[in-house]
């Protein structure tokens, strides 16, 4: 049996963060959309996406398989429904098809799936994910969530003994993975420190937390709870209910609150963000696919595609979207909203071969170079972007 996770319409409202991959390669909690179902499931995981970005994934093996909206987080009795499905059985709820069982002989398009699952079992209580802010505010029950099934039956290994912990059992630490002189405080929600991930002197953490494989907190890092540093993230100053998905840094003094940040971007020292207004009203939030503002609640920093970066001292706006590859820099407060490819503030163009060859320099600082498929994918987003 395969098991395909699908983009759906939703993919768009979780622009800039899918531009550059499919939902489920999207990371929050501990783990991605796509580790967090192959956990789940034991199954191999297919992707079916976009067709630009389709080349960025394995070919999808036809015959017996389940196909499920990405955008969907699982529940531990969701997911047991799902794998109960028997062929030509669906589940599904008002917002549409959540699962559904089939045999193909050729992988369908995307927007065949639905037709292919005309009578659906009802579901209650599916939660999916249709925000960019979703990810920032689900965040905490994701970190619970994931570290009951990453940790297991394992065993962690120990810290040593010029760290300070509390609620020990909240903790677990992969092998590899360095901690000195510094304090975990697991009280609040668990903490975990990926395989060879290193935590300077003189950081304090309070959980949910999540640092992934590689990554390094810098020393005198504060990071407050439901905040989640992917694979070989930097993160140093003040760093609070945000993610950042993979590659990225914030390696410097500046505060990050209430953000997601995508793949491969920096943040130059000093950067901070706002994350509420100053009349405590309610943030908007761009949205991509309505091409308007739209509420997201109280709190909102900064969303930020991949590969874009601020310059030093970079004050950005609340509630503030910045796009694919984007050069930050200016005087002021950055706009709400700062599109795909913008060189500074004011409406200039990245010039492709330029952002390709920045791009490139700093992959290479983490021993990563830009592959073919990545070039081809930035090359359709720089081509839609001028429209």
């Amino acid at each position: 049996m395969n098991i395909i996770l699908f983009d759906t319409s939703s993919r768009s409202t979780l622009f800039p963060l899918t531009l550059t991959k499919a939902i489920a390669d999207l990371r929050f909690g501990i783990l991605t959309v796509k580790e967090r179902w192959q956990k789940l499931t034991g199954e191999e995981i297919f992707v079916l996406t976009e067709g630009y970005l389709q080349v960025l994934y394995p070919p999808i093996n036809t015959g017996d398989c389940i196909f499920i909206d990405a955008s969907v987080i699982p529940a531990k009795e969701l997911v047991k429904q799902i794998l109960k499905l028997n062929i030509d059985e669906s589940i599904g709820n008002e917002a549409g098809l959540v699962a559904g069982r089939t045999s193909i002989k050729t992988v369908p398009v995307l927007s065949d799936i639905a037709a292919m699952f005309l009578s659906s079992i009802q579901v209650a209580n599916v939660t999916r994910f249709l925000s960019p802010s979703d990810f920032f505010k689900l965040n905490d029950e994701m970190i619970r969530f994931d570290f009951s099934i990453v940790t297991k039956s394992r065993i962690s290994f120990d810290t040593n003994d010029t760290v300070h912990a509390k609620k020990t059992t909240q903790i677990f630490v992969e092998e590899g993975a360095t901690v000195d002189f510094s304090i975990l405080n697991a009280s609040t929600g668990p903490i975990y420190i990926g395989k060879n991930a290193t935590i300077m002197e003189g950081c304090s953490i309070r959980g949910p937390f999540s640092l992934g494989e590689g990554a390094t907190l810098k020393m005198g890092t504060k990071v407050y709870g439901a905040s989640t540093l992917g694979p070989y993230c930097t993160g140093g100053g003040e760093i609070k209910n945000s993610v950042m998905m993979g590659f990225s840094n914030k390696g410097h003094d500046g505060y990050l609150g209430d953000s997601v940040i995508g793949e491969w971007c920096n943040m130059g020292a000093g950067t901070s963000n706002s994350n509420v207004k100053n009349t405590g009203g309610t943030v908007s939030l761009w949205n991509y696919k309505e091409q308007q503002y739209k509420a997201v609640g109280v709190k909102c920093g900064v969303i930020m595609g991949d590969y874009s970066r601020t310059a030093i001292n970079t004050s950005i706006n609340t509630g503030t979207v910045i796009g694919v590859c984007c050069n930050v820099f200016s005087v002021g407060l950055t706009p709400k909203f700062i599109p795909d490819f913008s060189w500074g503030f004011n409406a200039a163009t990245y010039e492709f071969e330029k952002a390709l060859k920045d791009i490139e320099n700093w992959k290479k600082m983490k021993n990563k170079s830009v592959t073919v498929p990545e070039t081809q994918i930035l090359k359709h987003i720089f081509d839609e972007s001028k429209k």
